[in-house]
């Protein structure tokens, strides 16, 4: 793996910031120590970056596909439907458990920002969407009797038990994955029976 030292200035800029505005927040991550954690100055920054809302959001647009990554199965992987699913309520709980973990990086952002068209909100906006699609093209084919509501659901659960965690700075202990599987169960998709459950 590239270090950070051996990164180009814009992209330990980008890094430094989608790691300190998750963990501190955004208003309380100043321009100062954005550069401090990149190992760049302030003039520097302002070449790449107009702005700190500007740099925020090409964080988000930078750093969020590795933070939807682990959330969706291997493609390749031999699961059904449901299994891809509650896929992403497994690794919810992994995560959860672990010390350094503030929630939905999205939902974050967007709640800080309380501005649904900031650039960084839309940015926000749309990596929840691709997880709401991600529920839904496999909730169709898993037979669900609705699929896009069931999807929204699905993601809704997913958003309260992340603020759960932190909230009440706990893991979930599986609270996540039987509240989805509640879900899946009503919505006619049931872990009996792989071959009709594709």
């Amino acid at each position: 793996m590239t270090s950070t030292a051996k990164l180009a200035p814009r992209e330990r800029l980008l890094r430094a910031a989608a790691d300190l505005f998750y963990r501190e927040g955004i208003t309380a991550t100043g321009v100062d120590k954005l550069c401090q954690a990149a190992g760049i100055s302030k003039k520097s920054m302002y070449q790449f970056f107009a702005t700190k809302d500007e740099l925020l959001t090409e964080s988000l647009t930078a750093c969020g596909p590795a933070s939807v990554a682990g959330y969706f199965a291997d493609p390749a992987a031999d699961l059904t439907p449901r299994e891809r699913i509650l896929h992403v309520f497994e690794h919810l709980e992994k995560l959860a458990a672990e010390p350094d973990f503030f929630g939905c990086p999205f939902v974050s952002a967007a709640a800080e920002l309380r501005d649904p068209i900031h650039p960084a909100s839309l940015v926000a906006g749309r990596f929840k969407q691709m997880m709401t699609d991600y529920f839904e093209a496999h909730a169709r084919v898993a037979g669900a009797t609705d699929p896009e509501t069931l999807a929204k659901q699905l993601t809704i659960v997913y958003d309260g038990a992340a603020a759960r965690s932190v909230v009440r700075a706990t893991g979930l202990d599986g609270l996540s994955l039987l509240t989805a599987s509640a879900l899946l169960a009503a919505a006619g998709i049931h872990p009996a029976g792989r071959e009709s459950d594709r």
